[in-house]
């Protein structure tokens, strides 16, 4: 099998950054709603995002350094002049707008309006929140970290969350419902995808007990050219190895039994398949 290899010291940035936003996908999307001291709207998306953790509730966001003149966005600069920010989580009916709010408008200029937007006082911080947005986190910001100094060098900001605001037509049950939320994420280059319709799958959770993990696998099942290794994985998440009994009907045939197998684990029917497996 070939390999291309790419030392980030050996590139240039522009090739560096098609290999880290082509390979690290999906990435969602924040869509950052800021001010300055002056009071002036800053909106603006970014997919360096995501939460880090709970308790307390903590997102962060990363504005990088313009790679061509090594300037800093005015989102970050206004998070270390003005430290709140909503974060607003970006779906398909709003994505283009999102991208258009992107563009590189003078300091001076509300990206709320140029993208059509709808600004929404927020309860505890400064900065409006997006009123067509499903999801909306009113934050404080509470540290700022540079990671680089030079073009490209993002800026890690940190936000706790104060207030969350959910639209009820995404909510099923008192969840956020994955389908009604329909979110979109960054890929590579101009490429977006969607999290909707045969794109959203389920994968069960390992099991609460100790699986017995790929490795415990009979021989035959572990080797097998038929089953992949997402299809062990299924099998292994289980505490013990099933007993079974003979299922007199089915055929001897070590190839159809892995496929008949094979099937049965698309279907989420692990107990059939070990079954098959090895009755």
């Amino acid at each position: 099998m070939s390999v291309q290899t790419f030392d980030p010291q050996k590139i240039t940035i522009p090739e560096l950054l098609g290999v880290l936003q082509g390979a690290i996908v999906p990435r969602p999307i924040a869509l950052v709603s800021s001010v300055d001291k002056e009071g002036r709207v800053n909106l603006s998306p970014f997919s360096f995002f995501n939460m880090v953790s709970i308790h307390p509730p903590i997102m962060v966001f990363a504005p990088s350094r313009r790679v061509r003149n090594n300037t800093e966005k005015h989102t970050l600069e206004n998070a270390l002049a003005v430290p709140e920010v909503v974060i607003n989580i970006v779906n398909f009916s709003m994505v283009e707008q999102a991208s258009l709010s992107s563009c590189e408008f003078p300091k001076e200029v509300n990206e709320f309006t140029k993208a059509g937007f709808t600004a929404m006082p927020s309860s505890k911080v400064k900065p409006p929140r997006v009123g067509e947005s499903p999801v909306a986190f009113e934050c404080k910001v509470n540290q700022v970290i540079a990671l680089g100094q030079e073009g490209g060098g993002g800026n890690m900001v940190v936000c706790e969350v104060l207030l969350a605001h959910v639209k009820d037509e995404v909510l099923s049950g008192g969840k956020i419902d994955q389908y009604k939320l329909d979110a979109v994420a960054r890929m590579g280059g101009d490429y977006y995808c969607r999290a909707n319709g045969d794109s959203l799958f389920t994968i069960p959770k390992p099991t609460t007990k100790i699986a017995i993990g790929i490795d415990q696998l009979p021989e035959d099942i572990r080797t097998s050219k038929v089953l992949s290794g997402n299809d062990l994985a299924r099998l292994a998440n289980v505490e013990k190895i099933p007993a079974v009994e003979k299922l007199s009907s089915l055929s001897d045939n070590q190839e159809y039994r892995h496929h008949y197998a094979k099937t049965l684990i698309a279907q989420g029917k692990i107990d059939e398949a070990w079954q098959v497996l090895l009755s």
